[in-house]
């Protein structure tokens, strides 16, 4: 079995898909933002190898989180599931934070990349006029990010980087009111993070799918056009290693 590391997984979706990777025979190494969100991941998740902790609002934590994580690696994917729908960690949590991540561990430890997108991207915008504009981005312009991130990184190095829209379940995030349905939402996670496997003999249904491919209830969707085209990719990447001072490899 493989290794397997999920940000934000101290509750909700994040520590349900690790409890379904867990119970498939896998590792997983969860994260959380401060030492009670860590005790209480530890509880929610006993199976759990380690829980890393670092507040993703913070640059210099996310850096020592990204030198952490790849000591304990390498994964089979790496899901990048933190998120924060309002206030003023928004761009740093949804978008900052994962492109650090990413570039910080690089392709070496992570064979395959999951960006946790929504379909509210659809009416986001890049934001590419530079860090002051980029910073005042909405929730639907940080998932648009997730979106352009996960086609960038499967374009630039050639990996298998992927977005999923999970739905609207009912999480912390979500609200009791939520009408998705959270195991479907789960089973997706799993799904695209194991490259599509299927039954127990490894099968993968993953050469079929698009290089930085959007996926949503078990099966792949055709995101925003904007995302594919690669001059917003190169320019999204520029402002975020322009605000950071980390570069993705092998980009010229």
């Amino acid at each position: 079995m493989v290794r397997f590391f999920i940000t934000g997984s101290s509750d909700g979706l994040g520590v349900r898909t690790a409890s379904k990777l867990i119970s498939q025979g896998h590792t997983v190494v969860l994260h959380a933002r401060n030492a009670q969100r860590a005790e209480d991941a530890r509880k929610a998740c006993p199976g759990a190898e380690t829980v890393l902790i670092a507040d993703l609002s913070s640059v210099e934590e996310t850096k020592r989180l990204a030198k952490e994580a790849s000591d304990l690696g390498p994964y089979e994917a790496v899901i990048h599931n933190a998120g924060v729908y309002t206030g003023g960690t928004l761009f740093t949590v949804n978008t900052l934070a994962p492109y650090l991540l990413t570039a910080l561990m690089g392709p070496g430890a992570q064979k395959r990349l999951v960006f946790v997108s929504s379909e509210l991207h659809a009416g986001g915008r890049p934001r590419l006029g530079g860090s002051e504009d980029i910073r005042e981005s909405g929730y639907g312009d940080t998932k648009l990010h997730n979106v352009i991130l996960a086609k960038a990184f499967a374009r630039i190095w050639r990996t298998k980087a992927y977005s999923v829209h999970p739905g609207w379940v009912p999480t912390k995030m979500g609200g009791a009111k939520a009408t998705g349905d959270m195991e479907l939402a789960v089973d997706t996670f799993v799904w695209v993070a194991t490259g599509g496997q299927t039954g127990g003999k490894g099968e993968k249904e993953e050469d079929g799918w698009t290089p930085g491919g959007y996926f949503t209830a078990l099966k792949e969707e055709q995101p925003s056009r904007i995302a594919s085209e690669q001059s917003v990719q190169d320019g999204l990447l520029a402002v975020l290693e322009s605000m950071s001072g980390v570069k993705v490899s092998g980009r010229e």
